[in-house]
This record gives structure tokens, C-alpha cells and sequence, in this order.
């Protein structure tokens, strides 16, 4: 009974203190949540600690050749935590004077090491935990600042927080700016960054981060630890931009702009096989000077002028409605469609030319005139005419802002279509093309008939590996008949042999191609005329590699002609791009070799034998021996033959050193005991002591030439 009392004992023993402890608890959950809600919440809000999304790598844009136009570089936003709970007062103050010093010399010189200690102090008994050392720094920064006092203990012992901030550069500055375009927070995203951001952009990582309050009471995410999760870098883009052509392209359209004053311009290649865009260049007046801020090429429609006869003269061609020779009427330049008065753009006192001729001197009346006579029943074949040729589509380059073109049709009703437009619209007014659909449509021309899809980008990488690649693209086959095309081709080098272009003609290479000279605001009464100059076109002609197109708004100084502004800068990028691409330079051995002749080969050269026979065995030159045994030998040229004969060196004369080298020469006079002196380069042309007299030891004076 006695041993069941104590274990009753015992239990109630526990069992109160069980209680006891529940109550305490209790009370104690009771005493947080109500008395001391406030102060915990805050001990969380504190030490919180979560993922957070950070800045993903992105990826690298790319020329051609593997050149860097857009690249993400690594910035830091260095920071100081001067609470950390492993920087004691102790450790603070031994450190503060040195860390202050290095801060002040290294990073800030705005500061004195004395008002940088204040600071660091201040922040310190502030409770200030994100103190700012320094925004943007680089690596090398990066690196020097790791090294500072307190700082070299690293995150935990020493404070130092490091954000990551992978900020855009280019590295070629302005070049091809607005292809390759930007993403901004708060505005449209442009170019191949902005068309690719998906793709460049990557998947963003996560990375453990501390919520601390600052000391305006804002909440502050601090990096927890330096590691970052689930983070996919950005893919590479490789473009079709060549950097070489680009800046031949950039830099001869900065000069004509320049020189005619200009208020904008754009300048495009495009390599005809493919449909691929080697450069495009866009460069507009700005109060800080010239800049890309807005891609001419793509978004900015234009009444193209003359080089719209080109398709003009290929309707007529393809529905058999003129011959090239056939001829027409020009009215001297003059010509009145209903009551408004059409001009030629230079007088030439023609009453009547061929086509080909109203063509090569780009006559308005004799285009405009021609296409109402053989249309004028059927207007809508005309236009249709020019939807075969694609004139109606956006060329889809991968960029966004691509003005679609406008075509008037003579049955729509909101296109105000009248009895001047299919003249005018024929000579390339009252409708509207983009720079770059207008040069698809030369590209076509020069690819016989066939029409390529410009485009920007040819693979998608990622750490070197080819994950996507882009494919050249048919738009059509035949944007006309092969008869069509060639005649096409016989009118625009026609332009340059004959016609407004023929003072860009060069002896170098062939390129075929048409003026324009476009007035741009003709419907604005009282306003001063401005003009657009344009050429487009390609080279080489008889196997065309590039096509160009350059177009110049409002030039202000000089002329306003496209073959005096835009025409030289078409010929600049092309006699450059021609020079530095030796693949579609004609190959110097193309020809057969010819045989060698007297005139060129090498005739009464004197000197060794030994060494002469081997230069021209060398050279492969052939020739016979007739010099017996002897040292020295002349070489005689023959008809189509090289004989070696001898020369004869006397013992007791004065040698003929005639036609030797200067060496060979002075061996032999010297070693006869004869002085020598000289004057001149070259070859011995004269010596002063003749041949054949006896040696008496003479000097003699060597002339060479």
C-alpha cells in the first residue's frame, strides 16, 4: 500500500508540473500575441528571409563575323552593412580610420578620409544597414574594394554586399544602333533587342535575400548569400550584319550628309543570293549631332520618284506593250496631264527618244506618258502588274515598325484615285514605299527574277552551340519572265553607261543602277521645296553580289539630284565593299597566260652564273646554257628564249662591268686592285676607265641608274 502512495505521488508530482508548463506557455502565447505583437512583427519583418528574383544574364548580339555589336557587361552596386552581427565595436573602430582613408582616396575623392570616418560612423549609430560605397563599378572595382580593411572578411564577418547589375554596351558605339535596338523600362521595345528579348533574355534566377527596413522606414532586399538558383543565361543572336560593310556603309553616308547638309538619311546592303542585310545604316540631325534615332530604313514611307520606273518599265516590258527601242514621245520635257504640268528634271530639248533612252536620262513626260497611253483603258492591269512584282507586300524583315506600302487601286474609293494618278504613280509619286521594299525589288532584279526575304538574324546560339538557324526565304521565284528581267538589267546599266549616272561610272568594276530625285512636300502650298535624293542599284553587274540603296532627305547645300547626293554614296560603299571583298574580285590568272615575249624578259643582265641559273629555274623561266664553264655570264633575250652566255673577265685588262649589280662589280674591279667610286642607284650604266686598257692600279667611277 505504502509503495502505491509514492507512485500515486509521483504521478500527481508530474502531472502538476505538466500543468504548470502548459499554463506557462499559455500565458506566454497570451503575453505575445496581444502585449508584445508589435515587437515581434518587427523582429520578422527583420530577419525575414525569401527568394527573390533577380537580373538574368542576357545574351550577346552578333555580327556575321562574330564581332560583339550588343553585349551585357557585369556592374556592381557595392554596399555596407555596418550592423552585421560579426562586426563588433571593437572590430568597427580598429578598422574604421583605414577603411575611411582607402574609401575616400580610392573610390570617392569627393570626400576626405575625415568626412568619409563621419559618414561610416553616422551610418553606423544611425542603424543605417545599406550604406552606398559605390554605383556601377566595374569588376576591376570590384576586385580593389574586396581588398579594403573589414571589407577583405567578406559578406558575414565584413559587412560588404555586393548586387550584381548586368548593364547593355556596345562595343562599336552607334553603329547599326537602331537595328540592333533596345528593352527600357517604360518604353516600346525596338530592334533585334526588342524583337528577341524572349530569347536574349533568358529566365531569371532566384536568390536567397533578407527583407531589412531602412531607415526612412522603406523596405530593403539585401542579398543573403552570393549564390543565385534556377538562373538560365540568355541565348546568342547571330546576325547577317557584316561590321565591316556597316561601317564602309555608315561612314560614306555620315560624309554625304554632311556635305549636302542634309536633314536625314538611310544607306542599305542586302547580298542578292540570299536576301541577307550586310548593313543598314540610319543617321538623322539631332541638336548633339548625328545619331540613329529612328530606322528610315523600315518605318519611314516615301514617294520614291524615278527609281520607281523601274517597275514601271517592267510592267510595260512583261505585258509586251513596248520594246526598248521603240519610240516615243518626250515633248521636250513638257507635258500637261488634265491642268497639272509635268517636268522633266533636265532639259533636253528631245521631242522624241527610244525607251531606252527616255529611261537612261530618266525622263518623267517619256515614262509617265508611255504607261497612260498603254494603260489608260485598263489602269487596274497596271496596278495589278505591280503586285506581281510584290510591290504591294511588307518585305517581314524580323524588326518591328515596318510600314506596310500603299498602292493605289483605281476601284477603291477612299484612294482618291484621278486622271493624273496613273501618270504620276508611274514615275513613282502618289504611292509609298519603305527604303528597304523598294531595294527587295532591285534585289529581285538582280537575282534574275528572283525575290529573297530580307532578314536580320542567321543562327541562335548558346554557349557556342547552334540551336536555331535561319534559312534564306523565297518570296517568289519569278517576280517576272527571264526576258523581262534581262532587259530590265540592260536599262539600269544603261543608266550608268549612258545616262544620270554615267559620271559615276569606274574603270574598276560594273554596276547597274537608278537615280531619283523626288520633291517632298509638293502639296504644300507656300512652303519651301525640298527635295529627296535616292539611288538604287547593284554590283558587280554581270554577276551581281550586292544591291544598295541610299536616300537622302532634303539636302540643303549644293545639289538636290540623286546622281550628285545619293549617287556618290552608293559608288563610296560600293568601290570600298568591292576592294575588301576579294571573292568577287575577278581572279588575275583568269586569262590564259600569255608566252613570254623580248620586250618582257629580262635582257643583258650580268653577274654570277651560278645565281642566275637558279633565279630562273626558280622562276620557271625557261632558257639555254651557252656558257661554257665559265664564272661570270650575260643573259640575252631572244625572240621568245634566254640564253646564258658567257662573259669573259681579262687577267691584265680593265674588265666590262657594264649592266652587273653594284656587288658584282666592285668584287671584281677590287680585286684587280682597282679603286672604286660610285655615285647613283641601280645598275652600272658607265665606267669611267674603258675596258680592255692595261691595270695600273687606276680608280675608276662606277654611274649607276
Amino acid at each position: 500500500m505504502q509503495i502505491k502512495n509514492e507512485i500515486l505521488v509521483r504521478i500527481y508530482i508530474v502531472f502538476s508540473a505538466i500543468i504548470l508548463f502548459a499554463l506557462v506557455i499559455f500565458f506566454q502565447t497570451i503575453k505575445i500575441t496581444l502585449f508584445e505583437k508589435d515587437k515581434w512583427l518587427a523582429k520578422a519583418e527583420q530577419y525575414h528571409f525569401a527568394p527573390r528574383k533577380v537580373s538574368q544574364e542576357r545574351g550577346n548580339i552578333l555580327s556575321t563575323n562574330g564581332s560583339l555589336l550588343s553585349t551585357s557587361l557585369p556592374y556592381y552596386d557595392i554596399r555596407f552593412d555596418p550592423l552585421t552581427q560579426s562586426i563588433t565595436d571593437e572590430i568597427f573602430w580598429t578598422n574604421l580610420d583605414s577603411l575611411a582613408w582607402c574609401l575616400a582616396t580610392y573610390v570617392d575623392n569627393t570626400y576626405t578620409p575625415g568626412r568619409m570616418r563621419q559618414k561610416l560612423m553616422e551610418a553606423r549609430n544611425s542603424g543605417d544597414r545599406y550604406v552606398l560605397i559605390k554605383k556601377n563599378a566595374s569588376h576591376l572595382d570590384l576586385e580593389m574594394i574586396k581588398k579594403f580593411p573589414l571589407f577583405n572578411k567578406g559578406r558575414y564577418r565584413g559587412g560588404l554586399i555586393v548586387e550584381k547589375k548586368p548593364k547593355r554596351e556596345r562595343p562599336f558605339g552607334i553603329l547599326a544602333h537602331r537595328t540592333i535596338g533596345y528593352v527600357r523600362e517604360g518604353a516600346n521595345p525596338v530592334g533585334l533587342e526588342g524583337k528577341f528579348n524572349d530569347v536574349l533574355g533568358g529566365e531569371a534566377g532566384e536568390r536567397l535575400m533578407r527583407k531589412i527596413k531602412g531607415l526612412n522606414g522603406e523596405t530593403i532586399w539585401i542579398p543573403a548569400d552570393d549564390y543565385t538558383y534556377n538562373l538560365e543565361s540568355g541565348k546568342d543572336i547571330k546576325t547577317t550584319i557584316d561590321i565591316n560593310l556597316q561601317d564602309i556603309t555608315e561612314q560614306a553616308l555620315l560624309r554625304g550628309l554632311q556635305k549636302n547638309n542634309a536633314e536625314y538619311g538611310t544607306a542599305i546592303m542586302m547580298e542578292v543570293e540570299t536576301g541577307a542585310v550586310r548593313a543598314i545604316a540610319n543617321l538623322g540631325r539631332t541638336e548633339e549631332g548625328w545619331w540613329e534615332r529612328f530606322n528610315y530604313a523600315i518605318g519611314r514611307p516615301m514617294e520614291p520618284g524615278s527609281t520607281f520606273k523601274l517597275a514601271s518599265a517592267m510592267a510595260l516590258l512583261e505585258d509586251k506593250l513596248i520594246a526598248l527601242d521603240d519610240t516615243i514621245q518626250l515633248y521636250k520635257g513638257k507635258y500637261e496631264f488634265y491642268d497639272e504640268e509635268m517636268v522633266d528634271a533636265s532639259y533636253h530639248a528631245l521631242d522624241e527618244s527610244t525607251f531606252r533612252k527616255a529611261f537612261e536620262i530618266s525622263s518623267n513626260v517619256g515614262i509617265a506618258l508611255t504607261i497612260d497611253e498603254k494603260y489608260k483603258e485598263n489602269q487596274t492591269k497596271f496596278v495589278n502588274r505591280l503586285k506581281d512584282f510584290n510591290l504591294d507586300l511588307p518585305t517581314g524583315i524580323e524588326i518591328a515598325g515596318e510600314i506596310a506600302p500603299y498602292i493605289k487601286e483605281p476601284t477603291n474609293e477612299e484612294d482618291d484615285w484621278s486622271g493624273i494618278t496613273l501618270p504620276w504613280m508611274s514615275i513613282g509619286y502618289e504611292l509609298t514605299l519603305t527604303p528597304l521594299q523598294l531595294l527587295t525589288f532591285y534585289n529581285a532584279v538582280a537575282n534574275n527574277g528572283k525575290m529573297m526575304k530580307p532578314y536580320l538574324v542567321q543562327e541562335i546560339m548558346q554557349y557556342g552551340n547552334i540551336l536555331t538557324s535561319y534559312k534564306p526565304i523565297v518570296i517568289d521565284k519569278a517576280i517576272a519572265s527571264k526576258s523581262t528581267i534581262d532587259q530590265a538589267k540592260e536599262l539600269l546599266e544603261g543608266v550608268v553607261e549612258e545616262g544620270t549616272a554615267r559620271k559615276l561610272k569606274t574603270n574598276v568594276y560594273n554596276f547597274a543602277g537608278k537615280t531619283g530625285t523626288a520633291q517632298v512636300n509638293y502639296s504644300r502650298r507656300g512652303v519651301k521645296m525640298k527635295h529627296q535624293a535616292s539611288f538604287a542599284g547593284y554590283f558587280p553587274a554581270e554577276n551581281p553580289k550586292y544591291s544598295i540603296i541610299v536616300v537622302v532627305n532634303d539636302p540643303k547645300q549644293g545639289s538636290y539630284y540623286g546622281s550628285d547626293v545619293a549617287g556618290p554614296i552608293f559608288r563610296e560603299i560600293a568601290d570600298k565593299a568591292y576592294s575588301s571583298k576579294f571573292e568577287i574580285q575577278p581572279p588575275m590568272n583568269l586569262d590564259i597566260k600569255p608566252g613570254w615575249r623580248t620586250y618582257s624578259l629580262p635582257d643583258l643582265n650580268i653577274g654570277n652564273k651560278r645565281e642566275m641559273a637558279y633565279l630562273l629555274n626558280d622562276l620557271k623561266i625557261p632558257f639555254t646554257d651557252n656558257s661554257e664553264q665559265g664564272y661570270w655570264s650575260v643573259l640575252k633575250a631572244a625572240s621568245d628564249t634566254l640564253a646564258i652566255l658567257p662573259r669573259y673577265i681579262g687577267s691584265e685588262t680593265i674588265p666590262n662591268v657594264k649592266g652587273m649589280g653594284l656587288r658584282d662589280a666592285i668584287y671584281i674591279l677590287e680585286n684587280k686592285g682597282l679603286k672604286v667610286t660610285v655615285s647613283g642607284l641601280g645598275k652600272v650604266r658607265q665606267q669611267s676607265v674603258p675596258a680592255g686598257r692595261k691595270i695600273k692600279g687606276q680608280t675608276i667611277h662606277l654611274t649607276l641608274s
